[in-house]
């Protein structure tokens, strides 16, 4: 792989700290949902710096869109999310990873795991469903920590709405909405177990997340029935930034 010369295009606040940017990148060779890129940004006197980024949506040709949420303290992603203007030039380079991937063609039933900005390679898999006419059974389990911080929430609604096959499950660990159901916490070994009976232990899943999330919900699926060959899980480090 090579870098390739990219400039934003377009950017959206998903949230306070969370933002999409799409890149128009000539040449870009596509993708599949659950890749991502590296993006090295240089400055004037020469530094360089780069750090990777999951792909938020399906292969769209010369573009690449991405969501990145704000790390405290971190080096790159302030200033990705918050001070990189249109016309802006970087450069990806990608796409990369073949184990963390779902095909717009699967018929098999898939549970989907996101924890916080893990659920950006997984939108990329809802959407290529979408626009693929899938309505295998699938189903998005979201932990986030409140209503706030919940990344595509409009576009999660509608899916959930009008996507068939596709459920979706917001889960809250500090706040939970005033008429939601289920109350604060942690997802639980008892509510994998029932979607998983649900869709089936022989079912896909792709856990995404921070790291003591995805190990938690791994080692759960697994104690529960589910062949570890099944579970593919994409970690963020604690050095991400």
């Amino acid at each position: 792989m090579t870098w390739q010369a990219a400039h934003l295009v377009s950017r959206k606040d998903e949230t306070a700290e969370a933002v999409t940017l799409v890149f128009g990148v000539p040449g870009w060779p596509g993708h599949l949902p659950g890749q991502h890129v590296d993006v090295r940004l240089t400055a004037d006197d020469g530094y360089s710096t780069q750090r990777s980024y999951s792909i938020a949506a399906p292969d769209h040709g010369a573009q690449v869109e991405l969501t990145v949420q704000v790390v405290p303290d971190g080096e790159v992603s302030p200033f990705v999310a918050r001070d990189l203007v249109v016309g802006d030039p970087v450069e990806l380079r990608g796409p990369i990873g073949g184990w963390f991937v779902w095909h717009p063609q699967s018929t098999r039933p898939t549970l989907l795991l996101a924890g916080g900005s893990g659920i950006v390679p997984l939108m990329a898999m809802l959407r290529a469903r979408h626009e693929a006419g899938n309505t295998a059974p699938m189903l998005l389990v979201y932990s986030v920590r409140t209503p706030a911080d919940v990344i595509y929430a409009d576009e999660l609604a509608r899916r959930a709405q009008h996507d068939d096959g596709l459920t979706v499950e917001l889960l809250h660990t500090r706040e939970a909405p005033v008429a939601g159901g289920r109350p604060p916490g942690r997802l639980t070994r008892e509510e994998l177990a029932s979607w998983i009976d649900g869709l089936g232990v022989g079912s896909d899943v792709f856990v995404c997340g921070p790291t003591g999330f995805v190990d938690a919900a791994a080692d759960a699926l697994v104690d529960i029935g589910v062949p570890a060959r099944l579970v593919r899980t994409e970690r963020f480090g604690p050095s991400g930034g």
